[in-house]
């Protein structure tokens, strides 16, 4: 079964994700290797896009709360599946010095 967002069949999440925000992903969580001047126009496009369209940050937060509302028990049981650091025997080692 195809679905699709207005004249646009959506593929995948990402696909999905970049149709409900109006923009690519990477302008938001950049990519691999960009370069200090990249990465630099990229949040000034950002923020340029954000300033136009203010109402943008509330789609983005509720975009995120459903994903995290959907996916929140396969991510816990990963979370839960990750192995815990060791502990050393003398407890913590950042204890408060008194004054």
């Amino acid at each position: 079964m195809k679905s699709y967002i207005g004249h646009h069949q959506v593929a995948t999440d990402t696909d999905y994700l970049e149709l409900a925000l109006g923009t690519p992903l990477e302008l938001w969580l950049g990519e691999e290797g960009e370069s200090a001047e990249e990465r630099a126009a990229r949040l000034d496009a950002a923020h340029d896009i954000l300033a136009d369209d203010p109402e943008l940050i509330d789609r983005v937060t509720r975009i995120a709360a459903e994903a995290i509302e959907t996916h929140a028990p396969v991510l816990l049981n990963s979370i839960r599946s990750l192995p815990r650091p060791a502990r050393s025997k003398g407890g913590s080692t950042s204890k408060a010095v008194a004054a």
